[in-house]
């Protein structure tokens, strides 16, 4: 179980945003921090600690007005830590190789493989013939439904899927990638603890597999330690100090 660091980028800026706020029309969102800093502070930062595998996470879809500002803060990212970063974002079988190229570590990737509430096998296929199995990392993030059960989001997690996150669904996946990356996409940028279902269903991944969404204090990190049998890695963001949080960047990265 390790921390993983994460650069959230929306309108050009690294920002810590309520998930469940994010739409597509006229680029809106809760935001919880707006940094002062370009998103390379960050990931100098978390190469001068040691910490490889976080992600930069572009928040705006192609084609929108702030893409290509968010994109230039990627790719400024990926520079200050080539090799140490994992990106995602409308990452797709064509345009995956051009951020591998920037300096990503691995690609991650959701709403390509799936379309109209389903998996696109061939897409999936595609995409690991792009930039291979060894390089993908799925980011299967979920919301609860009225059933109590957790489902597969997409479209920055506007979206519902009918695809229902289980142990079974991580085992099938795992052939096609690395890592997962999991965002409980409800609990994102409330610092109210996490989803321990979502969690419970990831501790059955064969593959790594890394929590993101709720974490606000030592505890909670204890309470995923417990529920995921020490195998999950995390991501916390704007419960760090470094984001507007309170829990001290630097202890964190020294467990």
């Amino acid at each position: 179980m390790r921390f993983r660091p994460c650069i959230d980028i929306h309108n050009g800026r690294v920002k810590q945003i309520v998930g469940s706020t994010l739409a597509d029309k006229n680029s809106a969102a809760k935001d919880n921090f707006v940094s002062e800093y370009g998103a390379e502070h960050y990931a100098a930062l978390y190469r001068s600690r040691g910490l490889s595998g976080g992600h930069v996470i572009i928040l705006n879809p192609a084609g929108s007005e702030y893409y290509e500002a968010d994109v230039r803060q990627a790719k400024a990212a990926l520079s200050a830590y080539e090799g140490g970063l994992q990106i995602g974002g409308g990452i797709n079988a064509e345009n995956a190789g051009r951020f591998l190229d920037m300096g990503a570590s691995h690609v991650i990737v959701t709403s390509f493989v799936f379309r109209n509430g389903a998996v696109d096998e061939q897409r999936l296929s595609e995409l690991v013939k792009a930039v291979g199995r060894e390089r993908l990392v799925l980011d299967l993030s979920c919301k609860k439904r009225e059933d109590g059960r957790y489902y597969i989001v997409t479209d920055r997690w506007q979206k519902f899927t009918d695809v229902e996150l289980n142990a079974a669904v991580l085992e099938r996946f795992a052939g096609s990638c690395a890592e997962f990356l999991i965002h409980a996409a409800d609990a994102e940028g409330k610092q109210r603890g996490i989803e321990k279902g979502a969690a419970e269903i990831m501790a059955q991944s064969p593959i790594p597999c890394t929590y993101a969404g709720g974490i606000a204090s030592m505890e909670d990190i204890e309470l995923l330690r417990e529920l995921g049998g020490g195998r999950i890695d995390y991501t916390i963001g704007s419960a760090l100090d470094i984001f507007g949080g309170s829990i001290e960047f630097e202890k964190i990265a020294r467990i």
